[in-house]
């Protein structure tokens, strides 16, 4: 592979593989509201939200870390109070029982608005802060950590916003990937250039082990390696992996104050994508240029799928991040590149289609679920059984397939989307 092409990935990986702390929605909100005071350098008196569907629905009914309290309010409050834009995704870091308190507080003065914005990116945060007759504004858009507007008394301090609306994540300078540049760069680039990979296993490994010696959420992982999970699952590399993906998702969903390698803008897509290869290695017992190349195959395809499929969809983001996780799975069983593309038609021809009905708890049950189809296709592919261009979904070519599912979540599912956020908001 050409030597630019690979300085492009790299650089493509570190920018989507990054660390956050809290469901990526609602910390998308906080950097804004963040951004918006520190414009404002003031304490705002109102502050006004305006989100875009897929915002609203994945911060709906999460927790926020180090809160013990679900949903946007508090989320909002505090990005006023203490968040720290050049934090990023980590802008709620220095929370503090007293500034809890402040936010709780300012929840109870109604000063908070958070409204639905139609017309909009699916990825779309609008924020003004008010004090007296001054404002300020600011929005993240298309990515969440990118801030295309900032705006104080109607003076445009930086303006990036763009003409279309067009959903996407592929940029002017971003390689465009296809299958084989994954599977080349993952297995052809010099391991020493890709040992930051190691990162994304260690940060998610202290994650489901903080989880593991806790009680979050529906203690999906608890319930796999406890007694009946034992009993009637078995203790075996599947069943470890399983626990220890579940671990992770069911503390970051309950709002524990955990740190997560994310992926493409998802901390569950990192955890997803490195989890169950991780699991896997440990395991086996593979040599750490294995885990390396495993990881990589497995984080760079799931950024493969979301240049297409966009940040936000209706299609649950653990069938993509399971899609990576069995490509890594299937190379550390010995797997051919011919039997990765095997595993990643048997994902898509078995689990699209799971919707996303926003970031909470049960979310950890999904992930089991696509960790356990990644599994199963991986197995399936290394006997060279894999589902046929005669059925369904599926093309002979493995990127069309992707690019089959990719139209399925971000284009055929757009109904089901709006359908979801109808049912949830009627329930609030």
């Amino acid at each position: 592979m050409d030597i630019t092409i690979q300085k492009q990935i790299i650089e493509l990986i570190k920018r989507e593989v990054v660390p956050a702390i809290g469901c990526t929605e609602p910390m998308a909100v906080a950097l804004a509201v963040a951004k918006a005071s520190e414009t404002l350098a003031k304490t705002p008196q109102k502050i006004e939200v305006f989100l875009s569907a897929n915002v609203l629905k994945n911060a709906m009914g999460v927790g926020i870390p180090g809160t013990g309290m679900i949903g946007l309010p508090i989320a909002v409050a505090l990005g006023a109070l203490i968040g720290k834009s050049e934090y990023g995704l980590e802008v709620l870091r220095d929370i503090t029982p007293q500034s809890l308190e402040e936010g709780k507080n300012m929840i109870e003065k109604r000063c908070i608005d958070i409204s639905l914005k139609d017309n909009v990116d699916k990825l779309y945060i609008e924020v003004i802060c008010r004090y007296e007759a001054e404002y300020s504004k600011v929005i993240i858009q298309k990515e969440h950590t990118q801030v295309v507007l900032v705006e104080k008394n109607g003076e445009k301090q930086l303006d990036k916003q763009e003409s279309d609306t067009l959903d996407t994540n592929l940029q002017e300078d971003e390689v465009a990937l296809t299958f084989s540049k994954v599977f080349d760069f993952a297995t052809q680039t010099p391991v020493h250039d890709l040992e930051f990979m190691l990162e994304s296993a260690e940060l998610n490994r202290r994650a489901a082990i903080s989880s593991i010696n806790g009680s979050y959420g529906h203690t999906v992982c608890k319930t796999v390696s406890g007694v009946n999970g034992k009993k009637y699952l078995g203790d075996s590399a599947f069943t470890h992996m399983l626990s220890m993906t579940a671990a992770a998702c069911d503390a970051r969903m309950d709002g524990a104050f955990i740190p997560v390698m994310s992926n493409s803008g998802s901390g569950n897509q990192g955890i997803a994508a490195t989890l169950p290869v991780l699991s896997f290695a440990d395991d086996i017992k593979c040599s750490q240029e294995q885990l390396i190349r495993a990881l990589t195959l497995s984080h760079l395809m799931v950024i493969y799928i979301k240049q297409s499929l966009g940040r936000l969809s209706a299609l649950c983001g653990c069938v993509v991040a399971a899609t990576g996780a069995s490509c890594g799975i299937t190379y550390l069983m010995g797997g051919s590149k011919l039997q990765l593309s095997y595993a990643i038609k048997n994902m898509i021809g078995n689990i699209t289609g799971m919707i996303c009905d926003g970031a909470k708890p049960s979310c950890a049950m999904k992930i089991s679920s696509g960790v356990s189809t990644a599994m199963l296709s991986a197995l399936m592919a290394i006997e060279n059984k894999v589902v046929t261009s005669s059925e369904g979904i599926i093309d002979d070519d493995v990127d069309k397939s992707i690019a089959n599912l990719t139209a399925i979540g971000s284009i055929g599912m757009e109904g089901t989307d709006k359908l979801v956020l109808q049912i949830m908001t009627k329930k609030a």
